[in-house]
């Protein structure tokens, strides 16, 4: 135990200097913010899709949807070893998320040259294009997997570091988490279209991508130490070499319930993926708002357009964290399988009434009621079966599963919407009742009856979880949070390999 004995008078020396670093607020509200700012650009991006497509892509859909299936695959690829490095390098979680955040500007400042109008070339986009523009698509691609490799590896020493610190509100806080995502998925698409009335597409993801480039500096101050507590409660299990992760990382994948939950997510994250990539060239195409010719580029129908992209959100934003907190107090599946079959009915409903402005509109919001606080909720079921050393790991092996899935269902959705716009609503409404009927067979563990589990007394939380008792005198060892220690869950040695 002399780790913890060590770690303990940590806080007291920089407590004066940085106490305020540590508080609740400021790591929940800070990750969350940063969260927004890649959320933000990057459905920027898929409100001027219709405009790349035009200008630079010769009017293909399937090039145009090809870029997001390009980030799923980046993301895909560095997933898992990225969460398995993130829970092997704890101590530089602050370094790893300022260098992602920095990646992600210049990722986006080389998808913005692909348009660059530059004086003597013949490469560059222009307003006649009629074929696919070579290099620039390869500029777009290229920049897309910085850009996807860099959000991707992010959110895991991010979301591990909330998942480690609020143990007992895993789901309240990872879903708050996702409305920092939520607020930049709304603020962003309005803006955007708003701004694609007087300035081009390339202009306005330049200025974009010099935001998090300031900001990585940002980050690194506010968050470079915040690995140092994961780090330290895992010590005190003595799990500090990556022989040992790499053995916890094989008994998290034999573990089937977790399986099951990744191919939910993957089968969630080829709906939402395949429909928001194609929803901005049907509002152009089939409701004609802000079409590349000019007859249609007003300021009204740019700002609807973004709008409509933004609303998907913003519902999202109120109904999240209820859903993240019902989830917490009665039980996951509870929330998450209506959700997903509501989202069923409302993306069918879209086929036969999606061409009708006014409905189209009213049907979005309804569909924001769930699309987005399901993620966070599935992410949370999958924390809770598994071990406190493996979090990264996990938040790996679900992103890669479900990057795996969702990589070719831009290309999909976009090669069924071109044979028939209503087909995008079938295909995305057949997803939704396939994850609800697997998720319905899967066992998740319950909530315990004992509701108040801030005093680091709420061990295992989730009562089939199995984990021993083992460290349950640390229960308040970072009581400033108000939410106990990283292993108050009392992981005993032999808790995981019951599943």
């Amino acid at each position: 135990m002399a780790h913890a004995h060590h770690h303990h008078a940590a806080p007291s020396v920089t407590e004066g200097r940085t106490g305020f670093r540590r508080g609740a607020a400021f790591v929940i509200g800070g990750l969350s913010s940063g969260h927004g700012v890649f959320h933000s650009i990057a459905q920027s991006f898929i409100v001027v899709l219709p405009e790349v497509r035009d200008l630079l892509l010769g009017g293909s859909v399937i090039a145009a949807t090809s870029l997001q299936t390009t980030r799923e695959i980046a993301s895909g690829v560095v997933a898992l070893p990225g969460g398995v490095l993130t829970d092997a390098l704890r101590r530089y979680w602050g370094w790893v998320m300022a260098v992602c955040m920095a990646m992600f500007g210049v990722g986006w400042l080389l998808m913005a040259s692909a348009g660059w109008q530059v004086p003597g070339a013949t490469w560059v986009s222009s307003p006649s294009a009629t074929s696919l523009n070579p290099a620039g698509y390869a500029l777009l691609v290229i920049g897309m997997a910085v850009v996807a490799i860099a959000a991707s590896v992010w959110h895991l020493p991010a979301m591990a570091a909330l998942s480690s610190h609020f143990t007992h509100r895993r789901g309240s806080v990872l879903s708050l988490h996702g409305v920092g995502g939520n607020i930049g998925d709304v603020i962003g698409p309005v803006l955007t279209g708003a701004l694609l009335a007087v300035l081009a597409w390339q202009a306005i993801i330049t200025i974009y991508a010099a935001v998090p480039i300031f900001l990585a500096f940002l980050v690194f101050w506010a968050f470079r130490d915040i690995g140092h507590r994961a780090q330290a409660a895992v010590e005190e299990r003595a799990v500090s070499t990556m022989q040992t992760q790499l053995a916890e990382t094989k008994l998290l994948v034999r573990n089937p319930r977790v399986w099951g939950i990744t191919v939910v997510a993957g089968l969630r994250g080829m709906a939402y993926i395949g429909f928001i990539t194609v929803l901005p060239l049907y509002l152009v195409d089939e409701l004609g708002l802000g079409s590349t010719l000019t007859e249609h580029r007003s300021f009204e129908n740019l700002f609807i357009r973004g709008s409509l992209v933004g609303l998907l959100v913003l519902v999202g934003i109120f109904a999240s964290p209820v859903m993240g907190y019902l989830s917490d107090r009665l039980n996951r599946k509870i929330v998450l399988i209506p959700g997903m079959l509501f989202l069923a009915v409302v993306t069918l409903l879209m086929a036969p009434l999606g061409s009708n402005l006014a409905v189209m509109t009213i049907l979005l919001a309804l569909l924001g009621l769930f699309l987005y606080s399901d993620q966070p909720i599935l992410t949370a079921a999958a924390m809770d079966i598994v071990r406190e050393g493996t979090a990264a790991t996990t938040l790996g092996l679900l992103s890669t599963s479900r990057f795996i899935l969702s990589a070719a269902s831009p290309i999909i959705a976009g090669w069924l919407y071109v044979i028939n716009y209503d087909y995008l609503f079938y295909y995305t409404g057949a997803l939704y009742l396939v994850a609800a009927a697997l998720l319905a067979v899967i066992r998740l563990p319950q909530a315990a009856p004992e509701p108040d589990h801030h005093d680091g007394h709420g061990h295992g939380h989730y009562d089939d979880h199995g984990h021993g008792g083992g460290h349950g005198d640390h229960g308040g060892h970072h009581d400033d949070h108000g939410h106990g220690g990283h292993d108050d869950h009392g992981h005993g040695d032999h808790g995981h390999r019951h599943h």
